[in-house]
């Protein structure tokens, strides 16, 4: 195959996958309404469809036994998913609010599956007792998420901490809601979902055949194939999402977008099929997972730091994901025992929290914004969330 054939492979899988990856979603959503599902976990269905392109990608990848193709296509689309949810988001809207206990809930789950994924690569923990943790926490909360907020409240024991959560999936559940598109829905949503899942599938394939045999040509490293170029081409729609939900103001449905896709692709892109193909332990793959890990905590930080997620602090998250583009870049040049080095981003994201920590303490910024913290507020009080 010529390379221009290889190109428009590569062009027309990616445009193809990320079509089908959207009408996938749209028919979950009618399908997930249809049922009367919460709409917290149509969210989450939701994130589940629209990683479609990165897991196949993965899948496909390990199959054809290019672990770090595989791995840098889950671990640099969830670095490229925070910059383009949280950075470019909080960039477009100046400011996103968010309250505490929703960043408690949807964080806690993402940064502990963000380290868990670290020391699957690490080699820390073998690829079935790091699948068995993640699981331990992905499915209570998935089944936390299944539950009405006034339903989960009123259940048997632990009071307090049924409360806080019922309030927690209540935030999530009214930013989600108002994130969903209304449309019309058919008895044939299902069958459409399942055929797009189906081009999601083909599509995704051929792009990463396609990608790998130019990666080869070019003599690109498998990690930079996968991290940066399939990373980044097939979260594209993250990056939408992100544009329009910040011009929507609302700030829980970019979080909760950005950690649970990151969170879904962690474990059906990497953890699931590493069980069966193995998981690499390069170090160049080592250096993405722990580029991974730090933007989730910065992320997650500036979120909780007040006044909330802000136009400079957003700023500041994309410039670290260029920092990992060119690092990564610059260290697969240098060798495999030099990208294992987990030194670099662990300093760029202490020296970055540190800088907006120091600002934070100094006072509340007076930035352009606004958020759904005040409305979410009022809700509760008139009793409208439970």
């Amino acid at each position: 195959m010529t390379t221009a054939l290889e190109g428009a492979v590569f062009v027309f899988g990616a445009a193809l996958s990320l079509a089908a990856s959207w009408l996938l979603v749209s028919r979950l959503e009618r399908v997930g309404q249809r049922h009367n599902l919460s709409d917290a976990l149509i969210g989450l269905l939701a994130a589940l469809a629209g990683d479609g392109p990165e897991i196949t990608s993965a899948v496909t990848a390990l199959a054809h036994h290019e672990h770090e193709i595989g791995a840098g296509v889950v671990l640099g689309s969830n670095v490229f998913n925070l910059a383009a949810l949280l950075g470019l988001g909080a960039v477009i809207a100046g400011l996103i609010t968010l309250r505490r206990r929703v960043i408690v809930l949807s964080g806690a789950v993402a940064l502990a599956v963000a380290a868990d994924c670290v020391a699957a690569v690490a080699g820390g923990l073998s690829p079935p007792w790091a699948l068995a943790m993640a699981l331990a926490l992905v499915v209570p909360y998935g089944l936390v998420l299944a539950q009405r907020p006034e339903r989960l409240a009123q259940g048997r024991g632990a009071p307090r901490l049924r409360a806080a959560l019922a309030r927690a999936v209540a935030d999530e559940a009214l930013e989600a809601k108002a994130a969903l598109v209304p449309t019309g829905r058919t008895r044939h949503d299902l069958a459409v979902a399942l055929g797009a899942l189906g081009v999601v599938i083909v599509a995704s394939s051929a792009m990463e055949r396609a990608a790998a045999a130019l990666g080869q040509r070019w003599s690109l490293p498998g990690i930079l194939v996968g991290g940066v170029v399939l990373a980044g081409v097939t979260s594209i729609p993250n990056a939408v999402a992100a544009v329009y939900l910040a011009l929507r103001r609302r700030g829980a449905a970019v979080l909760s977008t950005a950690l649970n896709s990151n969170t879904v692709n962690a474990v059906a892109g990497l953890l699931i099929p590493g069980v069966v193909a193995g998981v690499t332990r390069a170090g160049a793959a080592r250096y993405v997972a722990w580029w991974y890990l730090a933007l989730t905590l910065v992320g997650l930080a500036f979120c909780a730091l007040a006044p909330g997620l802000s136009r400079a602090r957003g700023a500041a998250i994309i410039a670290m994901y260029t920092a990992f583009v060119t690092s990564l870049v610059f260290v697969t040049s240098l060798g495999d025992s030099v990208a294992g080095n987990v030194a670099g981003p662990l300093f760029v994201a202490a020296l970055v929290l540190a800088v907006f920590a120091r600002r934070a303490r100094a006072g509340p910024a007076k930035l352009g914004g606004g958020g759904k913290a005040e409305e979410l507020d009022e809700l509760e009080g008139n009793g409208h969330l439970l």
